[in-house]
């Protein structure tokens, strides 16, 4: 690592662009940038997201019996503000109408009062039905419809709570999944022994989304023998239904035991809710509920508070975050606005800076399971989030990090000598990097019948490697170590046809 490597700035006064047009417009983006930051020295912009965080809340007051009147009419015109021409609902700008996305909407509309007869919810009736139906919905989103009695919990793959007693050399364990996957799962685990339902209405139910003549044998995957993965993994997931039959399971409660604690442990201090991010902290709480946690409970009230953290309180469109990101929104804006020429002195770099040194994660995570490095290091997306911290973070804090003027400049090397360690020990086969985890890249697990979501695994995409690169060409990292040539064979490999590489977050490109 080149021992300058705090004193390699870039400054767009030097690059020629000097027009008093161009010199205005930087000064005034500046000068909004530090208004907008906190006094504490971060920023914190918003993420933007589809509609169903929204209903699902509804969805949740309602089989939680306790509905707030004045939260659940916010979401509903948060809901009926994002309905499209079609009469569905999508889950990205300008995306089209989606499944899970319309029938969630639907349902939380119309147990918020909207009657099938209107004419918006015979539109999203119509639009659901052409897209096949409740049966078409992925597994999680038919979870929240069997909480509410409208799926048969026997038709849901089973998530088994003794998968957090398997051992980690086994071939599958839980942290061979993506750490997101992991905590969406494990309270759903928790949720799937319990199978909580809240009998509703006739009034309120769903029987018009299923298509004519759906017959619940009909859900049920066909026996087929031939030797796939996906088929392999079809039939022992119908095997494990054996689990829901039987009154007595040897060790049942033991795992339950198992399964409650590596969930809370997860929810605790240092952690805004589990995983910090919106359908983790959810299920923590349905699955709290479910084991008959009672109400005044610290970890329960806690969690709930974690949850009420990610409102939206826009008076013109109420709406819920997926997450917060002041680690990446605070490195951005410190890279922006040292790069288009603040002096890397000022005030309100140096508060962002300390900051940021503040987040630095230091216990050791769930990534040990499959990274050994010793010494913790890296930066989460959000305020606390101490188990999750990610590569991508990381890569673009020490990229701000590096050009600030340090008060303590022996204190800000030492963050270095810990956290590139850190950065390059996620380094994977192929020469990239993955988000959270190390080699989180078994294929045959997309196959699993409860993996439908897509994001079962945490492979290495060409973002989060180019990420790396960027902070390695910056510090002066040798171009010739086999760090960097791997990194670069992994960018060349990824490239598509048309020169474009797709990327890890948002929609993609």
């Amino acid at each position: 690592m080149d021992e300058d490597f705090f004193d390699q700035t870039t400054d767009v006064r030097e690059t020629g662009a000097s027009s008093d047009k161009l010199s205005e417009a930087i000064r005034c983006a500046q000068q909004n940038l530090l208004r907008l930051q906190n006094s504490e020295g971060y920023w914190a912009g918003e993420l933007f997201v589809d509609s169903t965080l929204c209903s699902d809340y509804v969805l949740f007051m309602h089989w939680d019996g306790n509905v707030d009147p004045v939260l659940q009419e916010k979401c509903v015109q948060h809901i009926r503000r994002r309905q499209l021409d079609d009469g569905g609902w999508n889950i990205y700008e300008d995306g089209p109408s989606e499944i899970n996305a319309t029938v969630k909407a639907y349902f939380a509309l119309k147990l918020a009062g909207h009657t099938p007869d209107s004419p918006w919810m015979r539109e999203a009736r119509a639009t659901v039905l052409r897209l096949g139906g409740i049966p078409r919905m992925n597994t999680y989103a038919k979870l929240y419809l069997a909480l509410l009695g409208q799926f048969p919990w026997k038709l849901l793959p089973t998530i088994p709570v003794e998968l957090v007693l398997l051992p980690n050399w086994l071939f599958f364990n839980i942290y061979e999944m993506s750490s997101w996957s992991r905590a969406m799962l494990m309270p759903l685990a928790i949720i799937n022994h319990f199978k909580p339902v809240r009998q509703l209405p006739a009034e309120k139910q769903l029987h018009e989304l299923w298509p004519v003549g759906t017959e619940p044998s009909e859900l049920k995957p066909g026996l087929d023998l031939s030797l796939t993965w996906k088929n392999l993994t079809v039939q022992f997931s119908a095997a494990l239904k054996i689990l829901d039959w039987l009154a007595w399971l040897p060790g049942r409660q033991f795992a339950l035991k198992k399964a409650k604690a590596w969930m809370t442990e997860r929810m605790g201090e240092g952690s805004d809710g589990l995983a910090a991010i919106f359908p983790a902290i959810l299920n923590s709480i349905i699955a709290l509920k479910a084991c008959g946690t009672p109400v005044d409970d610290p970890l329960l009230q806690k969690a709930v508070r974690d949850f009420e953290n990610l409102f939206v309180e826009d008076p013109h469109d109420f709406r819920i975050a997926p997450c917060v990101s002041p680690v990446w929104d605070t490195a951005i804006n410190l890279i922006a606005l040292t790069e288009s020429g603040l002096d890397p002195k000022h005030p309100a770099l140096t508060r962002a800076a300390n900051w940021l040194a503040e987040k630095e994660v230091r216990i050791r995570g769930d990534w040990m399971h499959k990274n050994p490095h010793a010494e913790a290091s890296g930066w989460a997306f959000e305020f606390n989030n101490v188990y999750y911290p990610d590569t991508d973070d990381t890569a673009m804090v020490l990229m701000a990090m590096r050009l600030v003027e340090p008060a303590k400049r022996e204190e800000l090397k030492e963050l270095f000598e810990r956290a590139l360690p850190w950065q390059l020990s996620f380094q994977c086969k192929d020469g990239g990097w993955g988000a959270f985890d190390k080699e989180v890249t078994k294929r045959w697990l997309e196959d699993i019948p409860f993996a439908d979501h897509n994001a079962m695994l945490d492979p290495t995409c060409s973002d989060l490697t180019g990420r790396t690169l960027e902070l390695l060409g910056y510090i002066g990292y040798s171009r010739r170590s086999s760090v960097v040539q791997r990194a670069l064979h992994q960018i060349k490999t990824t490239q598509e046809h048309d020169g474009s590489w797709y990327g890890r977050w948002g929609v993609n490109y």
